[in-house]
């Protein structure tokens, strides 16, 4: 940590995976800039990386990976010939493990800081006017201001609380808590059936626990194309997931070490007594301690800091982004893209984001991966559409990994073949969805899927496929499956 320097080029408020990309970028481009993060690990020290790392995407693949081998070597592992008896599960060092994952990449971070001189603060910043931030380090030594001639505000985002359910991260847990129990409740709630509560539901329910969502939506997965849902809510149900849509929860109530949810549907008001509840109802932007009330920085009625195209706040220098902003959604990716677009900006570069094409992913087992327009959307406007359909019940490798659940779905525009978008769910789609995001970023059409020679067999052969079938002539599924 250096105090002795007070002018930077660039200051960088937050190191989530936004923040720390961009800060990264701006010392590459000859920037002296400098960082400014509150993260704490269960230790007490900083931890680079933000909730991404920390206590979002990383840590529950890490738990998930975990959950998925003591799945198979419990339940599935027979169809291969292999037998294997007492199998036991230490959630105590499946949480050691995950925290070492961790420990491993905030240090990679740290390390990237060090190499391009990037001075660090581990503090909470407030943002006093366009050219300064208010510096109060959390070891309470005297607080300080940064003078800074750009000022990247990437503070990231939280979890939202409820009235109806307070969370006590004891028996009434946010995500964060949800990723460190130390050992499986026999009965879970989730409130929320979104990308966190299914994430969440999948590692737990893989170790035994009977898992309840609680989702207030009429629709499962409104923003994904309906086809995906369907197939995701089938898939997720025959798993062992008990999904209650419409479901509205009212209140909770604490009693002997466990809680009884009162929740409403349209068939009238149910309780539900579980051992723990995970609220997952979405998260808010994290503007509530950033900014001076004399900064005079323009916020919308939820939190987000307005925005231009270009990530530019209403205060000349003072740029926004990552999940600051509605310029797309809270994703990790985004959020660097943003990074690396800002910096350059400072630099006098101008590189600006496709977000028509911004890949998204929801991390379950199987994995649900989308880029582009929904079949429903683009119905919705008009579009004279084409579908075109693989399931990996069809696939050749994925029956060899017996992962047959799924299917890749390609919706191009009928008069021209343009890709308007590609929707996967099954087994490592979120690496599929990378071929169709270059595709679309190159203009391609279905025919050049199609005359592109894919590896066989391979679960990316499922694209293939897909575009083989708008020309109705799939080479591994007879024309009208």
């Amino acid at each position: 940590m250096s105090k002795k320097q007070t002018h930077y080029d660039v200051i960088v408020i937050g190191a989530g995976p936004a923040g720390y990309v961009s800060a990264i970028r701006c010392a590459q481009l000859g920037l002296k800039t400098a960082s400014i993060d509150n993260w704490r690990n269960k230790k007490g020290q900083s931890s680079l990386g933000g909730t991404y790392l920390n206590a979002g995407s990383v840590s529950s693949m890490a738990m998930l990976e975990s959950a998925k081998i003591y799945s198979l070597l419990s339940r599935d592992i027979h169809k291969h010939g292999i037998y294997a008896e007492n199998i036991s599960i230490d959630i105590p060092q499946m949480i050691q493990r995950k925290d070492k994952i961790i420990e491993t990449l905030s240090h990679k971070i740290a390390d990237t800081f060090a190499h391009h001189k990037i001075d660090r603060f581990h503090a909470r910043a407030r943002l006093l006017n366009a050219r300064q931030v208010e510096v109060a380090p959390l070891d309470l030594s005297p607080a300080f201001i940064l003078e800074g001639k750009n000022i990247i505000l990437s503070s990231g985002s939280s979890s939202i609380e409820l009235a109806c359910a307070p969370i006590d991260n004891e028996l009434i847990l946010d995500p964060t808590a949800a990723l460190n129990l130390d050992s499986v409740p026999k009965k879970l709630a989730i409130i929320g059936a979104g990308i966190i509560g299914l994430e969440l539901a999948g590692i737990w329910s893989r170790f035994g626990t009977q898992t309840i969502l609680l989702e207030a939506q009429e629709t499962f997965l409104s923003l994904t194309d309906q086809q995906i849902s369907r197939e995701a809510y089938r898939i997720y149900t025959s798993q062992g997931l008990d999904m209650r849509l419409g479901a509205r929860v009212i209140s909770t109530k604490k009693a002997n070490k466990r809680i009884t949810v009162d929740y409403q549907d349209h068939e009238g008001t149910h309780s539900l007594r579980v051992d723990k509840l995970i609220v997952a109802s979405g998260r808010k932007p994290n503007t509530d301690h950033l900014l001076a009330p004399e900064a005079n920085l323009v916020l919308d009625e939820n939190g987000f800091v307005h925005v231009n195209e270009n990530c530019r706040t209403t205060l000349p220098g003072v740029y926004a982004i990552g999940d600051l902003t509605l310029l797309g959604p809270m994703i990790a990716h985004k959020g660097v893209e943003e990074g690396v677009f800002v910096a350059e900006q400072i630099a006098g570069l101008h590189t600006p984001i496709n977000y028509k094409i911004l890949p998204s992913v929801i991390y379950t087992d199987p994995e649900i991966a989308w880029v582009g327009q929904t079949e429903q959307a683009l119905k919705a406007m008009g579009e004279n559409i084409k579908v075109g359909i693989f399931p990996l019940s069809a696939s050749a490798r994925a029956h060899t990994m017996d992962k047959t659940d799924g299917m890749v779905k390609i919706i191009t525009h009928a008069d021209n073949d343009t890709i308007l978008g590609v929707h996967i769910i099954g087994a490592h789609a979120s690496e599929l969805i990378s071929e169709a995001v270059l595709a679309m970023e190159f203009s391609a059409s279905s025919e050049d899927l199609a005359r592109t020679i894919h590896a066989h067999p391979t679960l990316s052969d499922a694209l293939h496929e897909a575009a083989l079938a708008l020309k109705k002539r799939t080479l591994h599924l007879p024309l009208g499956k």
